[in-house]
């Protein structure tokens, strides 16, 4: 007995014979992602403190755990960490807070 295997994801539907379908949901998701990236800011903050190797991963970890974060870059020779956030969800102040709580006092740099 033949079956098809068919995933989908993310508006894709994959059909096991190798026939690749759009489904009107693609352009539905493209314009959620302009959406959601509208409402972000990016902020750079002076971190002090960071002195080994391991520094840099614990003020990463510290701040993604800050719910609105999006990502977070850390400059270990500059000694600053880049975050994209949701500005309606986190704040400058709870980002700086939570790499503070970590050992690592944060402010917004400039």
């Amino acid at each position: 007995m033949y079956r098809p295997l068919v995933i989908a994801a993310c508006g894709l539907t994959l059909v096991a014979a190798g026939a690749l379908s759009v489904t009107a949901a693609a352009p539905l998701a493209a314009q959620s992602n302009v959406a959601q990236t509208a409402a972000v800011e990016t902020r750079t903050f002076a971190v002090d403190n960071m002195t080994c190797a391991l520094c840099p991963l614990t003020v990463k970890t510290a701040m993604q755990r800050v719910e609105g974060v999006r990502s977070v870059t850390i400059d270990f020779g500059a000694k600053t960490a880049t975050v994209t956030f949701n500005p309606a969800v986190a704040t400058s102040e709870a980002i700086a807070a939570a790499s503070t709580d970590a050992g690592y006092p944060a402010r917004p740099a400039g």
